[in-house]
């Protein structure tokens, strides 16, 4: 068996209720509704995969639409003891998921500014979102393997919020073309 995890239940609209081979979670947006949602999902089953969708903001230009693996998530609104931004004071700086992929920036903020895309490109992220982060790094202490898709939703930058609310149902489109592909579902 294996998990389906979207933050948002938004983003799983167009996906079927039901699908064979897996159970679903929805976990709420953030690093601590991530983190509660899935480890109570984990601690109540074994899964041999958790498989996550979702939207996602691109902080590169160089980052087309579409989507997109994660293969490493770091944090954007974390800083240790000497100040330095993107590193927790006890959480690793980042957190991988075995795949090939894209570096996503992690942040329990909707991302809809200049300034704070340039921040988060100088940490390493191509990609912005709220849970990532808290998904891989709950799953590695579960040791349960993770894969992380996210479709491109914004640029990141003003009107970002608006243009979310008006594509999320084209995007669960894309992620559910793509995941029945990719799982035979």
């Amino acid at each position: 068996m294996k998990l389906l995890v979207a933050a948002l239940s938004s983003e799983l609209q167009a996906f079927p209720a039901e699908l064979p081979g897996f159970d679903r979670v929805v976990t709420g947006p953030g690093k601590m509704m991530a983190t509660y949602g899935l480890t109570r999902a984990l601690d109540a089953q074994q899964y041999e995969e958790i498989v996550v969708v979702g939207t996602a903001g691109a902080v590169s230009d160089a980052v087309a639409s579409g989507i997109h693996d994660v293969s490493a998530a770091i944090q954007h609104d974390v800083q240790d003891l000497e100040g330095v931004i993107g590193q927790h004071v006890s959480l690793p700086a980042r957190v991988e998921t075995g795949r090939a992929g894209v570096t996503i920036a992690t942040g329990d903020i909707f991302v809809d500014d200049v300034d704070a895309v340039e921040r988060i490109s100088t940490l390493g992220g191509v990609l912005v979102d709220m849970e990532t982060f808290a998904f891989v790094w709950v799953a590695q202490q579960f040791g349960v393997p993770i894969r992380v898709i996210r479709v491109v939703s914004d640029r990141a930058q003003d009107g970002a919020t608006q243009v979310w609310d008006e594509v999320v149902a084209a995007c669960s489109a894309q992620l559910w073309e793509f995941f029945g592909r990719e799982y035979g579902v």
